[in-house]
């Protein structure tokens, strides 16, 4: 827990401590892991000798680079910088003894066709890259004067898959368990920086964009990682990429949020330029990947026509079929279409100045009566009320299942019991189709055990006073005539709710936004319109109707 190790890395540090192994599952896993362990050898050896290059004669230039950074040297103790000497086969030859083809397996020789090997790094200074064990398994290695590239990594080696490993993912994990959080950046000396300033829980990708494994690695230590790339074009480019490769991988409770920079600045300018507690407020200004995704598509065309506009639904609608959750992109595609109708309807209803209105703006003298205590009533729990009696009176008469079943298989219930049940029910009916006719009692013996009990809870119980659930006191049948209608009615509203509902949500808040003698009509025309949906569910609630 301290360290942020997983089980089995725990299990293997445990071991190594007290001079044991741990088992491989076979001989070539053995094998392998022989060959690894020699490896680990080669990079420890290895970054001890950066590490005494660095702080010998030769290493002055890169310690005055880490001085000029603002590095203190305890902070490069901690990361354990290092200096390759401008030299060809100075490493090599100080790692001889591991011999030329382990150190160019481990990437730290360069061999080409049949010439003689040659140091990889040379006149850089060295930063080691770590496993979560605290293991090194690569370098990355930044250069100190004139030259491209300006930082050199490892190559892809038997220890180091630079697609599935984050810069600092050692310390960041313990650290991330106490802040709670976990902050991407673009690079190596923005990570250091920051945990010099007291952010130690900074990660970077290792000179590609973040991949959908690294996005999964982060989400094992936090559910909304915090992504804060430079504030320059590239910067937030980069960040756009992720927010994209995080959308296939999205899962309720999980996501991505960024962090905006001012342009043309890194994190370590920032810490620098205003501290560590602008960079927190920053933090805590973190914006959603949903907004992201919408100012990004936004941002990417012009939106004046009605062509552009709908070049802009079709861009959102790619993005929407990225998402691999089916109740995620549901919930995307009523926030772009929020976003979308708020965005529009305020550009084609600008207000009135002073000068153009003909006195004093008022609201309609024919707005709509406010609800009455019983529509309020109906409204604060109609949704829930409404399904439940759908399905009892659909358990009762299963074959009215496939009459509806289109409208049915599209409906969300907002219970999450109500929600199993139904589609419970239509798979059942789907089951069914072209066998011999469904009855209630057919339909309860499909049921799990928990949903028997739910069903037969509505079917007994009289929480419901909608006339077409309602019995006859003669023989306990269902009035089939007008219950039935009165079943088609109450289906058609709750199709119509949500609609209606977020219509009137979107067109309050835009009158709250720009309120014009147009925002507010519209306004008042839902609400009447809501009012009267009010009206006809009362309707359906009447208890004497059946009797």
């Amino acid at each position: 827990d301290q360290r942020g190790l997983g089980f089995m890395d725990a299990v293997k540090e445990l071991a190594d401590a007290a001079g044991m192994q741990v088992p491989a599952a076979d001989p070539r896993a053995a094998a392998k892991a022989e060959r690894a362990n020699t490896l680990y050898d080669v990079m420890t050896a290895a970054q001890d000798w950066f590490v005494t290059q660095f702080q010998g004669l030769e290493g002055a230039e890169a310690r005055a680079y880490c001085e000029k950074r603002g590095l203190k040297p305890e902070t490069n103790k901690a990361f354990g910088i290092g200096y390759a000497p401008d030299s060809r086969g100075k490493l090599k030859e100080a790692l001889k003894h591991f011999g030329e083809e382990k150190l160019v397996e481990a990437g730290l020789l360069i061999s080409v066709d049949d010439k003689e090997p040659y140091d990889r790094f040379r006149g850089r200074l060295m930063i080691p890259i770590r496993d979560p064990r605290g293991r090194v398994i690569a370098f990355g290695g930044r250069i100190l004067g004139a030259g491209e590239p300006k930082y050199l990594n490892s190559p892809d080696t038997p220890l180091f898959d630079k697609g599935r490993t984050l810069y600092n993912l050692d310390k960041a994990s313990a650290a991330s368990r106490a802040s709670g959080r976990v902050i991407v950046v673009e690079g190596y000396m923005d990570v250091i920086a920051l945990a010099q300033a007291g952010f130690g829980e900074a990660v970077a990708p290792l000179g590609t964009a973040l991949t959908e494994q690294q996005i999964i690695m982060l989400w094992r230590m936090v559910p909304k990682p915090l992504l804060c790339f430079d504030g320059d074009s590239a910067g937030q480019k980069a960040a756009f990429r992720a927010a994209q490769r995080a959308l296939g991988g999205l899962k309720p409770g999980h996501s991505l949020e960024f962090v905006t920079l001012p342009e043309g600045m890194d994190p370590d300018d920032l810490v620098k330029k205003s501290g560590a507690r602008a960079f927190g407020a920053l933090l805590d200004q973190a914006e959603p990947l949903v907004e992201r995704i919408w100012k990004a598509e936004l941002a990417a065309g012009p939106t004046s026509a009605p062509e552009d506009r709908a070049g802009l639904k079709q861009r959102l609608g790619t993005q929407l079929a990225n998402i691999a959750d089916t109740e995620i992109r549901r919930h995307y595609a009523d926030a772009f279409a929020e976003r979308f109708d708020m965005l529009f309807a305020r550009k084609t209803r600008q207000p009135q100045n002073a000068a153009q209105r003909k006195g004093p703006w008022r609201p309609n003298s024919n707005a709509p009566a406010p609800p009455t205590g019983d529509a309020k009533a109906i409204g604060s729990r109609g949704p829930d009320l409404l399904m439940q009696g759908i399905l009892t009176a659909l358990l009762s008469e299963p074959a009215l299942l496939m009459r509806h079943q289109e409208v049915l298989s599209h409906s969300v219930p907002r219970d999450s019991g109500h929600a199993r049940l139904l589609s419970a029910m239509l798979d059942a009916v789907a089951l069914h189709s072209g066998k011999e006719t469904l009855d209630s009692a057919a339909l309860l013996t499909i049921l799990g055990p928990d949903l028997y009990n739910m069903a037969q809870a509505l079917l007994q119980g009289d929480g419901t006073a909608f006339g077409f659930v309602r019995k006859r006191a003669d023989n306990g049948e269902m009035a089939r005539g007008d219950a039935f209608g009165q079943l088609d009615e109450a289906i058609r509203l709750m199709k119509q709710r949500p609609e209606l509902e977020a219509a009137l949500q979107r067109a309050t808040e835009a009158a709250g936004f720009d309120l014009t003698e147009e925002s507010f009509a519209e306004q008042q025309r839902l609400r009447a319109e809501k009012q009267a949906f009010d009206a006809r569910l009362s309707a359906l609630l009447q208890r004497d109707d059946l009797g």
